[in-house]
């Protein structure tokens, strides 16, 4: 059974940083990519980063380009998203989301994690 457990978020002050974490059980081998999306009330869930597997590849939407960095740890089956000079527009709950491809569209994505809320206020 596959399962993604997102941690990590909270209340952070404009300019300021957090790292969220992905971590992951039941993928089988052939999985493709871990991506990370967000979802703001009222709005559509988007697409933030995403990681292949198998090569290490990574991919940033132009919203986040240069801010956030995301980063894997096979050992622990765990994903980072390491999130710098944040804004307030970054406030949304955070899914990380698991692929048999590689993809930045969330309708690609096949299991998800319940979420993280992260609240960027002064």
């Amino acid at each position: 059974q596959v399962q993604l457990v997102e941690s990590g978020g909270g209340l952070v002050q404009p300019g300021g940083s957090l790292r969220l974490s992905c971590a992951a059980s039941g993928l089988s081998v052939d999985f493709n990519t871990i991506g990370w999306f967000r979802q703001a009330p009222g709005k559509e869930r988007e697409g933030v980063s995403c990681i292949s597997a198998t090569d290490g590849i990574t991919h940033y939407e132009d919203s986040v380009k240069g801010r956030f960095t995301i980063s894997g740890d096979n050992a622990k089956n765990t994903v980072y998203l390491s999130m710098s000079s944040v804004k307030v527009e970054d406030t949304a709950t955070y899914y990380c989301g698991a692929s048999w491809l590689w993809s930045v569209y969330a309708r690609d994505y096949d299991h998800w994690g319940q979420g993280t809320q992260v609240t960027v206020s002064s």
